[in-house]
């Protein structure tokens, strides 16, 4: 029979566990009940436990961190010395982690998640979530060598903890890492190891639809950074069947290992995540009507979606969507419609400033865009430029240098363009984007047009001609042929204009890109 001591804490912790599922939860008696245990001096595992629930409700129902974070720390030093009392344990080291990288106080989270990674090796489920929890600190931070290693170890821990679906999520999350850093030599092996895993599945076919859909998103997503449009097609299509086979199935993860409890995201942000992929597959290959429904509809699901809960993610989502049919509505010619949505980006930014750091140079390289296609070219090279400083991305870096490079030349500034040579430069250009590679010929075509070289214009014309017609990426080969109709009939050749400009109006007419139109509509008067 417990003792009297025993009782009145029981007591206390039965009666705050009532006010905090009351309907309203009445959580200041819930807090007073949990405070007042301590007076009873209770054992060390009921006082670690009490801290981790006082820390957790402050956390979840008030604004007074400090004394969470306080409840958080004393329980994470107490239940490290007791044994069996990883529920505790590994909670306070997890939640106390994520309060810190909230604070900006990342030096105090990793050595935490260390220890407590060290601690739980004996638990599977445990061990991988400290693992993902550290890996992610160490990308936001950029060390994404560091990261990858982390999910390294998570693969060989899950494979010899017959964690099967887990090993997976951890080959992955390394190939995403291995993306994000633009280390494509090294992303395709790791993909066909966890493609192999999946093809073999033998486990739930919820879990393995589920890891095919990763894995399909991160296969779309190194061709699009690769810029071969065409060649993606099979897999996003693939993609698009995946997704709506989970959308109809009940999400039910029955694996036979604790450690397979973990979700990438959950399968309604996964829908929008399919949306945003196709969003840029079709702007990339020059479908901008396409582009724009499949923007409306996913916008309308994140209104959604953040009803009920506003997720960081999904605004990166809605921003991601934004800067792609902002740049469809330019090629479209509606700059009222690009001017407002530039302006809901900015908005969005503001509320996070996580995003306008992460998204400044994007923003700066579509007010570049905008201001070109008002010819305000002083106001386009300012924005270019800003973005040049600010951004460390290759293929944004690439594409900014690309588009001052035309506003140089539009500008009749030679000595500037000059300068920028070596960086667009196609055959020694920075990215590995095949895409801006043609985009790189093309620029190099347009400088020999103006400097009245004809036949070295159309030398590096074709050659992206060539490049884009391999890939599809229409609106290059109208842009290519219309000004392939222009030299043509500088050297007074009709017919053989008449050959490119034609087809260029067509495919123009097909995406639609007004400017392009426009120009071939003035070769074809002229």
């Amino acid at each position: 029979m417990a003792s009297s001591q025993d009782a009145w804490y029981l007591s206390l912790l039965g009666l705050a566990e009532y006010f905090r599922t009351s309907s309203p939860p009445m959580i200041k008696l819930c807090i007073q009940c949990l405070q007042a245990v301590f007076n009873f001096k209770p054992p060390q595992r009921v006082e670690a436990r009490t801290h981790l629930q006082l820390g957790n409700i402050l956390l979840t129902h008030t604004k007074n961190i400090d004394l969470a974070k306080n409840h958080l720390e004393q329980a994470w030093l107490l239940s490290q010395v007791i044994n069996s009392f990883d529920d505790v344990k590994f909670e306070a080291a997890s939640v106390l982690a994520e309060l810190y990288e909230q604070q900006e106080q990342i030096s105090l989270s990793k050595p935490i998640l260390r220890k407590a990674i060290e601690l739980s090796q004996h638990n599977v489920y445990w061990h991988c979530r400290l693992i993902f929890q550290l890996a992610q600190i160490h990308a936001t931070e950029k060390d994404y060598t560091l990261a990858s290693s982390l999910l390294g170890v998570g693969v060989d821990y899950a494979h010899i903890s017959n964690a099967s679906y887990t090993r997976v999520l951890f080959l992955l999350s390394k190939g995403m890492l291995l993306l994000i850093d633009k280390k494509l030599q090294e992303v395709q092996p790791v993909l066909n190891q966890a493609g192999h895993l999946i093809e073999t599945w033998t486990g739930a076919v919820y879990q393995k639809e589920y890891l095919k859909v990763y894995f399909l998103v991160l296969q779309v997503c190194h061709y699009l950074i690769a810029g071969q449009v065409k060649s993606v097609k099979p897999y996003l299509k693939q993609l698009q069947q995946s997704i709506q086979t989970i959308m109809a199935t009940d999400d039910v993860f029955m694996g036979p290992s604790a450690g397979d409890m973990f979700l990438w995201m959950p399968k309604e942000h996964l829908y929008v995540l399919v949306y945003l992929v196709t969003v840029m597959q079709s702007m990339q290959a020059g479908y901008m009507e396409k582009a724009q429904k499949y923007t409306d509809k996913a916008l309308m699901q994140i209104e959604k979606l953040k009803i009920v809960d506003n997720k960081p993610i999904l605004s990166v989502f809605q921003l991601m969507l934004l800067e792609h049919i902002i740049m469809c509505r330019l090629v479209m010619g509606n700059k009222t419609h690009a001017l407002q949505e530039i302006s809901s980006a900015v908005a969005l930014c503001k509320q996070c400033p996580r995003l306008l750091e992460t998204h400044g140079p994007q923003l700066h390289t579509l007010l570049g865009l905008y201001s070109m296609s008002m010819n305000c070219m002083e106001a386009a090279e300012a924005q270019f430029i800003a973005a040049l400083n600010t951004s460390r991305e290759r293929e944004l870096w690439t594409f900014a240098n690309l588009n001052l490079a035309i506003v140089y030349l539009r500008g009749k500034r030679e000595a500037d363009f000059v300068k920028l040579h070596d960086r667009i430069n196609p055959e020694t250009l920075p990215s590995n984007s095949h895409s801006l590679r043609a985009a790189a010929y093309y620029v190099q075509g347009l400088q020999a047009f103006f400097q009245g070289r004809y036949n070295e214009a159309k030398r590096y014309l074709r050659e992206t001609l060539k490049m884009a017609n391999a890939e599809d990426v229409n609106r290059l080969t109208s842009c290519s042929l219309v000004l392939l109709g222009h030299i043509f009939l500088s050297l007074g050749n009709s017919r053989e204009s008449m050959n490119m400009v034609t087809p260029a109006m067509q495919l123009a007419s097909k995406i639609p890109d007004v400017h392009v139109q426009l120009w071939a509509s003035a070769i074809l008067k002229g």
